[in-house]
């Protein structure tokens, strides 16, 4: 079936933020329960809405805690974000042969603006569908389809790319092929367990999958 249209997960997938997501945790635990945790204690949780891993380190103080992240967050978000590698390159490839493209994220849509902008990657997306948009979140499928929605594409011709099981579930639950991506932070055998339809070891690996789909279409 020909693809002609693409959503991305954001944080872990075309920006990294990996570093800005622990520090964010590591401070807010600190302050509000008083101990130090490493990264290997929320690396596991990457992908799910922050509210939820927030109420595992504590169903008490989750709310003010949620606070104190998003203000650390938001204060050293640039200094910690990165661009991942050939991410602008791609992304202007899929423009000019007429794909469309989303960005599908758990995170504020003020801030998911702001990290596409920094690295002036919004101009690219169509379509961004974030926190606010829809009640229910990965791993459900409603962001993907509230995106399908926005983009008026039918799900047999989209892909959705993504770092986390999370994606991989919404993608399913939504009837949309899965791309996991091989630079997740997670282990590669969390991402296998979901098995995601492809795999990629770089963002031009995508746009062979895209050219792969379309050659099936000819041929039936």
């Amino acid at each position: 079936m020909k693809i002609t249209a693409v959503l991305f997960d954001l944080d872990g997938t075309i920006i990294d933020t990996n570093q800005l997501i622990i520090k964010s945790f590591v401070y807010t635990v600190e302050k509000h329960l008083g101990y130090k945790i490493g990264a290997e204690e929320v690396i596991p949780y990457f992908g799910e809405p922050l509210p939820l891993t927030l109420q595992r380190f504590s169903k008490d103080k989750w709310e003010i805690m949620l606070k104190t992240y998003r203000d650390y967050n938001e204060k050293y978000h640039d200094r910690y974000t990165k661009i991942r590698e050939d991410v602008k390159e791609v992304l202007a490839r899929l423009k000019e042969e007429g794909i469309k493209t989303a960005v599908v994220t758990s995170k504020r849509r003020e801030l998911a603006k702001r990290g596409l902008k920094l690295f002036e990657l919004d101009k690219y997306f169509d379509v961004l569908v974030g926190l606010e948009d829809t009640e229910k979140h990965k791993p459900e499928p409603d962001p993907v389809l509230k995106a399908l929605e926005l983009l008026k594409s039918p799900r047999e011709e989209a892909l959705m790319v993504g770092d986390s099981p999370y994606d991989i579930l919404s993608a399913r639950s939504a009837g949309v092929r899965s791309v996991a991506v091989k630079w997740s932070v997670l282990p590669f055998e969390l991402l296998k367990k979901e098995k995601p339809d492809y795999f990629i070891e770089d963002m031009w690996q995508l746009l062979k999958i895209i050219k792969g789909c379309d050659e099936d279409e000819h041929e039936q």
